[in-house]
């Protein structure tokens, strides 16, 4: 496993974890002036402003954008809406080509309000994959499928661990052309009782494109908005990314923690600064 002790160029940050508060222009900088290598900013950001003016700005400042968040959800009541969902995600794939991520990370959407068809979500999921692989190959952008934790099956993802979104990658890409992946990110899977052995199976696949991390509170409020940093809760966080560097992985670890009560009150500087020192000395 890599030391990451004064090597913040190893690590990024998802600029959610500063809570969205300030211009993405702002947080580009405030990112790279506190020395981390790496960003994943967010679709409503970059979709407030102008793409082409970030990407310089990132270039310039020499960080890698190690994920592009994220999709449009997939699953949908009619063909006309299925089809409109398909086509956001394929422009923000061109947006993502601009900004020059590593990835687009796809959080692929839960069952279809008023439905309880949770196959067909998912089929419908497997079917929106297939259709932007062809963008993702021409944009060069690879699609990682986010596995989210089951309680968000019913309303943001019917995929819900490593093995599934495995096994949707070898589906849609059997040939393993590098256009499909998947996005490893602690919050949603570090529970899963068959998490070494996917993550094995991931990376011998050369399936993995991103890995997260946060930190899972022993009394969680909040299932959406009160994650952890790293150190503050219950995951054992060394030895998750030990099985993600033995399984292949070697780019950038991405912290990303939606934290309302907490986090996001703090000054960003201050927020950058802890995920700094958590990132060298707890995982």
């Amino acid at each position: 496993m890599r030391n990451l002790q004064g090597r913040l160029d190893l690590c990024s940050i998802n600029t959610a974890t500063l809570g969205h508060r300030e211009p993405l222009s702002r947080t580009i900088e405030r990112i790279a002036r506190a020395g981390f290598g790496g960003i994943a900013p967010w679709r409503r950001e970059v979709e407030e402003g102008d793409v082409a003016l970030f990407a310089r700005q990132i270039k310039a400042l020499d960080l890698t954008v190690t994920g592009y968040c994220r999709s449009t959800y997939l699953p949908a009541a009619t063909s006309a809406e299925f089809n409109a969902n398909v086509e956001s995600n394929r422009a923000a794939l061109h947006d993502a080509a601009v900004l020059g991520a590593r990835c687009f990370v796809m959080v692929v959407g839960g069952i279809v309000p008023g439905s309880r068809d949770l196959e067909g979500a998912r089929a419908q999921v497997i079917d929106g994959i297939s259709m932007l692989m062809e963008t993702a190959r021409d944009c060069g952008v690879p699609l990682a499928l986010e596995p989210l934790h089951p309680m968000y099956a019913a309303n943001r993802a019917v995929v819900n661990t490593v093995a599934q979104a495995l096994t949707i990658c070898e589906t849609v890409d059997p040939d393993r052309t590098g256009l499909v992946g998947i996005a490893v990110d602690i919050y949603h899977c570090w529970w899963d009782p068959e998490l070494t052995a996917s993550i094995a199976a991931a990376g011998q696949a050369g399936r993995i494109m991103a890995y997260h991390v946060c930190d899972w509170l022993h009394e969680t409020g909040d299932m959406l908005l009160d994650r952890g940093m790293m150190g503050d809760g219950v995951v054992d966080l060394p030895a998750v990314r030990s099985c993600v560097e033995r399984a292949g992985y070697d780019g950038l670890v991405e912290t990303e923690i939606f934290s309302a009560q907490n986090w996001w009150r703090r000054e960003p500087d201050e927020v950058l600064a802890i995920c700094a020192e958590r990132l060298q000395t707890v995982c």
